[in-house]
């Protein structure tokens, strides 16, 4: 029987217009009339006419499609990347997931830790890589591609990522003790209300990005739990809801716009536009 408990939900963020833009740094005497750094967009300063200047460059393949011609367009887009290798990742992590308030720390996914960037490795305190799209759903493992995906990678404490395990994504179940906040049964996983969306959206993003190509597994979210080794990770009905219901913030728009200047030079699209995952699915 699931434990009742109550969610709190992050603030609304802003809208899907308001995304992080990647333009190069202005000389100071320009400063006045050119569009925001990344950096200070990851404050919040975002402007709808440099992301429309965005979305006539990178999505433009993209606009106005929906469904099947959508999904295959986005597809088309992200697949354009840099590959790193798994030993990459680490220092990868310790860039994608900084904390805004210590540079010398991570913050952790499922408990919100913040944490030192160089106590990973695998005593049960420490963080380790998390594959937020568990690698034995499709069995990629660690292979260069989706299992080296930083889109979906995050920093995670070793124990919780060891109950997390490869279990599915839905509401319920009991609290997890290192992790409050966070919910487990015999069948799945409830990350805190601070992430829901997150997951939801790099979930969506592998099944966009990995779709049978590449020698790997056609990835797809379905309705179910319990998918095992099969390339599907549920509930997507869950999914969905939990992107409704935590809107892209800050930190997760600022992870996005650093993996796509520094590291894999691609996007996650649904946190640029949340409102195409009701598009596809």
């Amino acid at each position: 029987m699931p434990v009742p408990h109550i969610r709190r939900w992050k603030p609304l963020a802003m809208t899907a217009a308001a995304v992080l833009v990647g333009i190069t740094v202005p000389a100071a005497a320009d400063a006045a009339t050119t569009a925001p750094t990344p950096t200070a967009a990851a404050t919040g300063a975002y402007d709808d006419t440099y992301y429309g200047a965005y979305d006539d460059t990178y999505y433009k393949d993209a606009l106005g499609k929906t469904g099947p011609e959508l999904k295959s367009a986005l597809h088309t887009i992200i697949s354009d990347q840099t590959k790193l290798s798994y030993d990459q990742v680490w220092d990868a992590l310790k860039t994608t997931d900084a904390d805004p308030d210590n540079s010398s720390n991570v913050i952790l996914l499922y408990t919100g830790r913040s944490q030192s960037k160089d106590s990973n490795g695998s005593d049960p305190d420490q963080w380790n890589r998390e594959h937020v799209w568990a690698k034995s759903h499709g069995d990629f493992g660690t292979a260069t591609g989706p299992g080296t995906d930083i889109h979906h990678l995050r920093p995670a404490d070793v124990s919780v990522n060891s109950t997390r395990g490869n279990k599915d994504f839905d509401n319920g179940g009991s609290e997890v003790g290192e992790a409050p906040g966070n919910f487990t049964d015999a069948d799945s996983f409830e990350p805190r209300d601070a992430v829901k969306g997150d997951v939801a959206r790099m979930i969506l993003y592998m099944a966009v990005r990995y779709d049978g190509e590449d020698g790997f597994a056609d990835l797809e979210p379905n309705d179910k739990v319990s998918n095992g080794s099969a390339p599907a990770i549920g509930r997507l009905s869950v999914l969905k809801q939990w992107s409704d219901e935590d809107p892209p913030d800050t930190f997760e728009k600022n992870r996005n716009q650093v993996i796509f200047d520094k590291f894999q030079h691609n996007r996650n699209p649904f946190i640029d536009h949340p409102e195409w995952v009701g598009a596809i699915w």
